[in-house]
């Protein structure tokens, strides 16, 4: 870790979560910056946090702030990261990191003209399980790749007006879940040479179930579903020529695994013990990124992350979802 002072843009749930995680781990977080001082404030509190502004602005030109963590509604990213990036701060932006891939690119590009970190927190891939994963395929244990597979189904609100299923926000199973699974498949095969996507919209134009099959190189398969109207297993599996890997519930945090032969002899159990959700992993590897150089990031470098927003956009073009306003 190199001491980053982070600064927290946004105080909704998913800032609460990073947040305490951070603190989990010992990690400084500088301030804190809402469009309301009171949430600031009261946020600052609750996490023993020094500074607190009422505005954006003052937040990315806090002195103490070295790198900030975007956690606004997704159409805010762009703009906020930006904002970021112009005052001299590297940026973790949440997923998705931003609505489309033009947009992604833009960040990309400041950021790089400004010589400064842009990372997607993608925070699934920086957990243990996920890097033992990863170890376990580049040993070649399973043999040659053929299928992957994955879901993200959650029960949420079905209210039209929500942020989940409101376009003007990026509302939807795409860009809140099902982000999840297909990055997953591009992190195992590889960015998709064919896509196919099927979806059943909500009345108010939204995505409420995504369904996904792409074709990567060398002919394997990945499939994904999302739906925000009922909660599944949950689970994943990447099945190779001579074994698989059974991700339990819920794959995309902290949670156990088990290596299979074709036979059912179980070979690798991975058990996790994460203090906290695990969010501060992504973090942790921002530092260390930001220490190294962005180029470091070969977890998930920001080219892989534009190219996955492209991979979004056209799901989105096949089932016919646009958001007002997008770049």
């Amino acid at each position: 870790m190199t001491g980053l002072h982070w600064g927290i843009l946004a105080t909704g749930g998913i800032a609460h979560a990073f947040t305490s995680d951070l603190r989990t781990a010992g990690l400084h977080v500088a301030a804190v910056g809402s469009r309301r001082i009171d949430s600031a404030r009261e946020f600052a509190a609750q996490y023993g946090i020094a500074n607190a502004h009422g505005s954006y602005e003052e937040l990315v030109a806090d002195p103490d702030v070295d790198i900030v963590y975007i956690a606004t509604p997704h159409p805010g990213h762009v703009d906020n990261a930006l904002l970021a990036l112009d005052h001299g701060k590297h940026v973790l932006v949440e997923k998705p990191f931003t609505l489309n891939a033009t947009e992604a690119t833009i960040v990309r590009d400041r950021a790089a003209e400004k010589g400064l970190l842009a990372m997607e927190a993608m925070w699934t891939r920086y957990l243990p399980h996920m890097v033992r994963i990863r170890e376990i395929l580049a040993a070649g244990t399973l043999g040659e790749v053929r299928v992957v597979s994955a879901d993200h189904t959650q029960k949420l609100p079905t209210d039209p007006a929500h942020r989940l299923n409101d376009l003007a926000l990026g509302g939807g199973a795409l860009l809140d879940l099902g982000i999840y699974p297909i990055s997953f498949a591009v992190d195992v095969l590889g960015l998709p040479e064919r896509i196919t996507a099927l979806a059943r919209l909500s009345d108010a134009g939204s995505d409420a179930e995504v369904a996904t099959t792409f074709v990567h190189t060398g002919g394997a398969i990945s499939t994904t579903v999302s739906s925000s109207r009922g909660a599944g297993m949950n689970a994943a599996q990447i099945v190779g020529t001579e074994a698989r890997i059974e991700i339990d519930r819920v794959w995309y945090t902290p949670t156990s695994f088990r290596v299979v032969s074709p036979e059912g002899d179980v070979l690798e159990e991975f058990s996790s013990e994460v203090e906290g959700r695990g969010m501060q992993y992504q973090a942790i590897a921002a530092e260390r990124f930001v220490d190294d150089g962005a180029a470091a990031n070969d977890v998930l470098p920001i080219d892989e992350t534009i190219a996955i927003m492209g991979v979004l956009d056209e799901v989105r073009r096949q089932i016919g979802v646009v958001y007002p306003g997008e770049r």
